[in-house]
């Protein structure tokens, strides 16, 4: 079975630290997460570059993914507010490894930027250039169901199993009817990404395991994708990786290597090898 992960950063003389929990070191190289993903049984990974403590990240990544095009896909992006943002977007996988935009949207100010029309133009750009878009959708659950809705034909992912950002065990799932109810729109899937950090129970986090059936029950074996989010990981990668393939008795078969990987790849059009 081939294990994808579908969410890693890497970065180098960071200009700011790396936000959240992530690891506060200044780089973290392709080669030095290749080593991690080796150690863990992880075949590939697609980069998501951090450019809010690193401005060159995504040059970066791109990097990586030239230098290793059987280890490593990208997940852009660009400034909003660059005035070339427009034409960016035309011919956007023509460049290395590259699968698709995120933007996490994490400040309220930049989540404005959703509500105030500013950014109805990327939408529908990015839905004929035929790019996945991935975004902290937990966040702004309502928002991102209207877009998902509105553009039918543009592929949608949500970041860290949509759920409740800021809050662990219960307080995780508050807005989890919600996130389930995206399941009727088949253009959104959910990045199942830092699953053990919504837990403040010990490996293998038997408090969220409900909660992540129900997400599966919803969205299926095509449309969630096991990843790690990995630098800012309460375990270490190998758990990650176990979490799923050992410790979710509904999780088996030709259902789990969807989710390990092979999912994520037909969502995005990530042409790997299985």
């Amino acid at each position: 079975m081939k294990i994808i992960d579908a969410q890693v950063h890497i970065w180098s003389k960071a200009v700011t630290p790396p936000s959240g929990l992530h690891r506060k070191v200044e780089t973290f190289t392709a080669e030095q997460l290749l080593k991690e993903m080796d150690e863990a049984g992880v075949d590939a990974a697609l980069i998501h570059p951090p450019v809010s403590w690193d401005p060159d990240s995504n040059a970066l990544a791109i990097d990586a993914a030239r230098r290793y095009p059987d280890r490593f896909a990208v997940m852009g992006q660009f400034a909003l507010d660059a005035p070339e943002g427009r034409e960016l977007v035309q011919g956007w996988r023509n460049q290395p490894g590259m699968m698709g935009l995120r933007w996490p949207f994490l400040q309220e100010a930049q989540q404005q930027r959703l509500h105030d029309g500013s950014l109805d133009w990327l939408w529908p750009a990015a839905e004929r250039e035929g790019l996945p878009v991935a975004m902290m959708g937990g966040l702004f659950l309502p928002k991102f169901h209207e877009i998902a809705e509105r553009h039918p034909n543009l592929r949608m992912l949500v970041d860290h199993c949509g759920l409740n950002r800021h809050g662990q065990d219960a307080a995780a799932f508050i807005h989890l009817d919600e996130l389930v109810a995206l399941a009727k729109l088949p253009n959104v899937a959910v990045k199942a990404t830092g699953a053990p950090h919504y837990s403040t129970q010990a490996y293998p986090f038997r408090n969220i395991q409900d909660g992540l059936h129900r997400i599966f029950d919803a969205f299926g074996p095509k449309r969630m994708f096991w990843g790690t989010d990995i630098t800012r990981m309460p375990c270490n990668y190998r758990q990650c990786v176990t979490f799923f393939t050992e410790e979710l008795p509904w999780l088996a078969g030709k259902d789990l290597e969807d989710v390990m990987g092979r999912g994520l790849c037909e969502w995005i059009g990530w042409n790997y090898s299985f």
